[in-house]
């Protein structure tokens, strides 16, 4: 009997620490800061720079999540801007689940259809989608952990659906990396030409053909208008 309470006790610690949205003594040491702290949306607001869109994000069980909405969908972002940085957190989709995150933002597009106000951010954007989804099903370029419509992940890493995943996206200087369950499926350079041109393109309409492109942006998640769910939110900046 002894026994058994000294391992519960024992293992209470390493339960407390494995806790999501939390950071280990030495994570904060290595300059580790959350950026979402599971049970408020402080730090995080519309993309457009309006207040936090409660009427198609939430928060629940400790997560950031977006919502399925007839009235409407629009992204959010970070408060804060990142140049250099590694960002690392959890998410979960359900079947045929979309969603993203972007980063590199080079414009915010806002406009009303007949399925109500939307509001986008426009970069690069780590692709977040179950393989059933028709868009991923459709080309290798836009499945899980993709450079979205351009960079197939290699080797592909199939995500869990209904289950969190775990997921990396390291950008230092012109290197980018994106990792999914512990994997480095992707490496590139912002430097590449295709990676540029799709830069270039996303630039507000009208924009100067020598237009210096955004270097300094906030991280953004993505309302595909489907449930998903994101926890575990931390970023180390780093120098270029």
């Amino acid at each position: 009997m002894h026994r058994i309470i000294f391992l519960l006790l024992a293992a209470g610690p390493l339960s407390r620490a494995a806790d999501p949205n939390r950071l280990s003594d030495a994570e904060r040491q290595q300059d580790w800061h959350l950026l979402f702290d599971g049970k408020t949306t402080a730090g995080w607001e519309e993309i457009t720079e309006k207040p936090f869109p409660a009427n198609c994000w939430t928060v629940e069980g400790g997560s950031l999540k977006a919502l399925v909405r007839t009235d409407g969908a629009q992204d959010i972002r970070t408060t804060e801007t990142f140049r250099s940085f590694d960002l690392q957190f959890d998410w979960k989709i359900l079947s045929r689940g979309n969603s993203g995150v972007k980063y590199r933002i080079q414009n915010v597009d806002e406009w009303t259809n007949p399925a109500g106000r939307q509001a986008r951010a426009r970069g690069l954007e780590y692709q977040i989608a179950d393989d059933a989804d028709p868009d991923a099903a459709s080309d290798p370029r836009k499945v899980a952990a993709s450079l979205y419509s351009l960079i197939a992940p290699v080797p592909r890493v199939r995500p869990r659906i209904g289950e969190f995943n775990h997921s990396r996206l390291l950008v230092r200087g012109t290197h980018v990396e994106h990792w999914l369950n512990g994997v480095n499926v992707l490496t590139f350079e912002l430097t590449d030409p295709s990676v540029e041109a799709l830069l270039r393109s996303q630039l507000p309409k009208g924009s100067p053909a020598d237009a210096p492109l955004v270097q300094s942006s906030p991280i953004s998640l993505q309302n595909h208008s489907s449930e998903a769910w994101f926890r575990n939110i931390k970023i180390r900046v780093l120098p270029d």
